[in-house]
């Protein structure tokens, strides 16, 4: 099957990242990435449970932290939770188009519907100056990212403007060109650092990701040298030899 259509057969989740928690050792990674402290007003949107807000109140002396997501369910046991642990957080049970989130300086938004951040963006390109937006994986749609530590990325406002996705990617990857080492390295900082519980076999998807970031370097015309890298040809080979999985179109179109 082509790789598209094995994409599809994942859980929604696994791909978007929603209904997906972080590890503790992520928000912490990322909390110290985004120089979170005692004067920011921090928003988790998407929040799904408290752990983000808990450990930017207790860990990194927040000013102010609030958590959104559309599951009433989960919202109520996050302010229960910590309701038990005294701590003054905040969560509101809305969709995160309807969110005001206008005092914000730091915000965690990890959504992948183009719908969702089309709305976003106008709410975040409305935000005060320097209110730092951080991303897992990938920047805000034609936006040069301020700061990266992949998957980690961090947008500030005002935005700055990408001329081309060639531009982008190159900002993102902080190279001339993308190679398989690279492409394997950024890869697998992502497996790691997400670490979902879900995933029995984390070289798997590194692998998966390795040829995605390739390819569309490839198509982009971002990729170091004209020819296809041995490794890369060989790991087409292992995913439709012993998975039945399916890159080579991706090469040709």
């Amino acid at each position: 099957m082509k790789i598209e259509e094995y994409l599809e057969t994942l859980p929604e989740n696994l791909l978007s990242g929603e209904d997906v928690q972080l590890p503790e050792k992520s928000f912490r990674e990322i909390f110290k990435f985004a120089d979170l402290g005692e004067n920011d007003i921090f928003y988790h949107l998407g929040c799904g449970d408290e752990k983000g807000i808990e450990i930017a109140i207790n860990e990194f002396k927040v000013k102010k932290a609030v958590g959104i997501d559309n599951n009433s369910e989960k919202i109520q046991k996050s302010k229960d939770k910590l309701k038990e642990k005294n701590l003054q957080g905040e969560f509101i049970c809305s969709s995160v188009d309807d969110s005001d989130i206008s005092d914000a300086t730091v915000i965690l938004f990890w959504f992948t519907e183009e719908n969702v951040i089309a709305n976003m963006m106008e709410k975040f390109e409305n935000l005060k100056p320097e209110t730092k937006i951080i991303t897992i994986w990938g920047p805000l749609p034609d936006c040069l990212p301020d700061k990266v530590n992949f998957p980690y990325i961090i947008n500030k406002t005002p935005f700055k403007k990408a001329e081309n996705m060639q531009e982008q990617l190159l900002s993102i990857f902080g190279v001339k060109c993308i190679d398989f080492v690279t492409a394997w390295e950024f890869a697998e900082r992502y497996t790691k650092s997400i670490g979902m519980p879900e995933i029995q076999n984390d070289r798997f998807l590194t692998i998966i990701q390795t040829l995605m970031i390739w390819i569309n370097a490839k198509k982009l015309g971002v990729a170091c040298g004209e020819e296809i890298p041995e490794s890369i040809r060989t790991y087409i080979k292992l995913m439709k030899m012993n998975f039945d999985i399916d890159f080579e179109h991706l090469l040709n179109e």
